[in-house]
């Protein structure tokens, strides 16, 4: 094949182009030459092979085409000059050198395949430049739309819009195809707000958009996230083309796929299956793309029944189950934890001859390596060094947390080593987390400084390494590491000063957490209250309210406003010590900056009242709390049944405790409150039975609870009930107090015993408690032999 190495040689070339070739023992020579004329030609050719910078002839041809032309076998689909055309751009660089050889040839569809080969966004602009550099040529909208899509997928945004800008000026009308390939390129440049721009800008001037341009706006809504935005485009497009259901019009099979796509992600299974049934009504025959879509979204929902019916369906159509297929079955069977299932399919794919792809291994192997299957990953891995199949970072970081995890230390770190040289700094971020998360530090630190000789550090791998320091508690490494990332270039960002910050508010180092925020409010890093919150988190759960509160106002100076978290904290805190003007202040506060309490919030305002016995504003609060999701806390609720028990207000009491009971929230406290309110009413039927719960539930394990049926069994005078209670609670290990003692007082009075001798019994409880809790135990038992009698409710 000729190509030109030098411009000197362009007549040559221009003589030459359009003729043909042909091969003969070796030798090239131009067709309809005369045989003596051969011999000549064939030395010209030769020499210029030989010339350094003349015209190379190939003599390994890739193929000779029906008339003896000579064009590489990639472009053998095309005819006439258009092989040389693209074989000329790609052994030269320059692109007027091998383009100007066929400048008078190149008509509209040259010139669209020409762009549509090239796979280099620069080398199709600069091919594309050419041509409107001539002068000579139509540019056309699909000249436009083939470099918009390759600017599209390399992101170069500002080129493209340039050249959107430069199709306005020069009166090109953007069509269907142009608009899709901008939502398309926006879409998939992550851009999506931008890409739904587009569908804005298409509507405004009148284009409708056809059923491929559809398929594009709803594939950039899902990925979006958007799917009833998608639904509802898609039935509003419907409508305005005329497929309305009961229409003549049926969809295409792309369309089909991208809804039941679209109805699969958003888990709308119903929509999904009467897709694919109005689908198979209109004679559309599904192809393997609709029958993995079907498969997975069956899968994903558990429904395994009607996954076997597609693969059935598949096995028809194409007389075997694809890759593709095998890989989403191995997905989903990983998904619910059935690695059997999943194995199994590997099997049957290799029985079935088909080689396993990397998506294949690498779903396996993941699932594999995070189960801790170490023979199996490890075999995984055997196989595909077979198959000569990089292993990708993501797997190789996980299979780096399998040995640790494993306790394989040795191994995971010739792991780490046969990987290293060609790690990039995310993949050493994550072996680096890998070890520190698992408290293997020194390996963090090998990891770090083999990071460091690569020259790969990078915040990210600082930021691993703090917070592997603050998993291990080795507070003053953290900060040390945080302080030589100046040194190496590299300035800690949002992440580094938060992890910090939180390392050393959990620690309790408040002082030293607080210096980081405001380092980090000086490097103008802090863009919300999150820094703040975690100090004054930290303050408050030290009981230290007075350091919270300044750092909450030093928060509102510098203009962050809180968030209802850092609310909840302060509120919660104030609740704490009982500082019922400052949290209502603050409740006030945040009502003015537009926050609602929320259920955590209402939880702490109850504590409050209830500490301070504020009945009606704690009824008030509970009231909204019922109002919000989820309702009120239990806590919150025992609470209110603490207040109506302190004022004697059984029904209300009542209602609060079946409800609690209802929702399975009644735990030991709810019952002893219920069991106290009854005996305060002399309502012992109901004491009692509260009583006999509280033992068959297993509710009575703390000294509040033993204390309560003690009084209740001493007030009515059951001394059996009262000692074996009171044996009961000793043999918990649990300590009686002065109520407990005055209990047992009271049901001995009213067995009979002097009130001296009891007096002597609570005396000596205040001397020596431990010693006389067997005086007392020895005191009831001999008045109940006395008794003689033994009861039991």
């Amino acid at each position: 094949m000729l190509s030109c190495r030098g411009s000197s040689f362009n007549p040559i070339l221009q003589q030459l182009r359009g003729a043909k070739f042909t091969l003969e023992n070796g030798q090239v020579f131009l067709c309809d030459v005369h045989s003596r004329e051969r011999k000549r030609q064939t030395v010209l050719l030769v020499n210029l092979v030989q010339e350094p910078i003349g015209i190379r002839l190939r003599s390994n041809f890739d193929r000779v085409g029906k008339a003896g032309e000579l064009c590489p076998a990639r472009y053998s689909a095309y005819g006439g000059c258009i092989p040389m055309i693209l074989h000329a751009l790609e052994e030269l660089r320059d692109v007027n050198e091998a383009l100007t050889p066929w400048e008078g040839n190149l008509g509209n569809k040259e010139r669209t395949i020409v762009l549509k080969e090239q796979n280099n966004w620069e080398r199709a602009f600069e091919i594309f430049n050419w041509f409107k550099g001539k002068g000579c040529y139509e540019i056309n909208v699909i000249h436009y739309n083939i470099v918009l899509g390759l600017l599209g997928r390399a992101k170069q945004w500002d080129l493209l819009w340039s050249l959107w800008d430069e199709m306005q000026s020069k009166g090109i009308m953007p069509t269907n195809a142009t608009y899709a390939t901008l939502i398309n390129a926006y879409s998939k440049g992550g851009l999506k707000r931008e890409a739904l721009m587009w569908l804005g800008e298409m509507y405004k001037r009148g284009v409708k958009p056809d059923e491929v341009t559809m398929g594009t706006i709803v594939q950039a809504y899902k990925k979006a996230g958007d799917y009833l935005k998608a639904e509802d485009f898609f039935k509003r497009w419907s409508l305005v083309m005329g497929y309305a259901p009961q229409g003549k019009k049926s969809y295409s099979l792309y369309t089909y796929n991208t809804l039941i796509d679209t109805y699969g992600k958003a888990g709308l299974l119903k929509e999904a299956f009467n897709t694919f049934a109005q689908m198979l009504s209109e004679g559309i025959v599904p192809d393997t793309v609709t029958l993995n879509t079907m498969i997975h979204i069956c899968g994903s929902h558990g429904r395994f029944e009607e996954v076997v019916s597609f693969l059935e369906m598949m096995d028809e159509l194409c007389g075997a189950l694809l890759i593709p297929a095998y890989n989403i079955l191995i997905s989903l069977y990983t998904q619910i934890d059935d690695i059997g299932m999943a194995t199994n399919y590997f099997s049957k794919m290799k029985e079935a001859g088909l080689v396993p792809d990397f998506v294949s291994y690498r779903t396996l192997l993941y699932a594999f390596a995070i189960r801790c299957m170490v023979e199996h990953a490890e075999s995984l891995v055997m196989e595909m060094e077979l198959q000569a199949l990089e292993i990708d970072e993501y797997t190789q970081t996980a299979l780096t947390r399998m040995y640790v995890k494993a306790g394989m230390l040795e191994q995971s770190w010739a792991w780490f080593e046969k990987f290293c040289d060609k790690m990039s700094s995310e993949c050493y971020s994550a072996n680096i987390d890998a070890f520190g998360e698992q408290g293997i530090l020194f390996l963090a630190e090998k990891a770090f400084t083999c990071c460091t000789e690569r020259h790969k550090l990078s915040v990210l791998v600082f930021n691993v390494m703090i917070k592997a320091y603050g998993v291990n508690e080795k507070y003053d490494k953290a900060c040390d590491m945080f302080n030589i990332m100046k040194d190496y270039g590299i300035f800690p960002d949002k992440c580094t000063y938060i992890s910090l910050v939180q390392i050393l508010s959990d620690a309790g180092l408040l002082c030293k957490a607080l210096i980081y925020v405001r380092r980090m409010q000086e490097a103008g890093l802090v863009s919300d209250c999150v820094p703040y919150s975690m100090v004054i988190s930290g303050f408050t759960k030290l009981g230290e309210v007075k350091m919270a509160v300044e750092l909450f106002n030093e928060m509102i100076n510098f203009g962050f406003h809180p968030d209802i978290v850092v609310y909840s904290v302060l509120i919660n805190a104030f609740a704490e010590v009982g500082f019922t003007h400052e949290a209502i202040a603050c409740v006030e506060s945040m009502k003015h900056e537009g926050l609602a309490p929320n259920s955590i919030i209402c939880n702490s305002l109850i504590k409050l009242y209830t500490r301070v016995g504020h009945l009606h504003e704690a009824e008030q609060i509970y009231h909204l709390a019922k109002t919000l999701e989820g309702g009120p806390h239990p806590y919150s609720s025992n609470c209110m049944i603490h207040l109506y028990c302190e004022n004697v207000m059984v029904c209300e009491a009542e209602e609060i405790f079946h409800c609690l009971k209802l929702n399975g929230d009644a735990n030991e406290f709810s019952y002893a409150m219920m069991l106290c309110l009854y005996k305060k009413m002399g309502r012992f039927a109901e004491a009692y039975k509260i009583a006999r719960d509280m033992q068959d539930l297993g509710l009575v394990s703390d000294a509040f609870s033993y204390n309560n049926m003690i009084c209740l069994f001493a007030s009515d005078g059951r001394l059996k009930e009262t000692l074996e209670t009171f044996q009961q609670m000793l043999a918990k290990g649990l300590q009686p107090g002065d109520a407990t003692f005055k209990a047992l007082g009271v049901v001995m009075l009213k067995r009979g015993a002097s009130k001296e001798a009891i007096k002597q019994l609570e005396k000596s409880s205040q001397k020596d408690s431990q010693g006389t809790c067997h005086e007392w135990v020895k005191a009831l038992s001999d008045m109940a032999r006395l008794d003689g009698v033994f009861h039991w409710f």
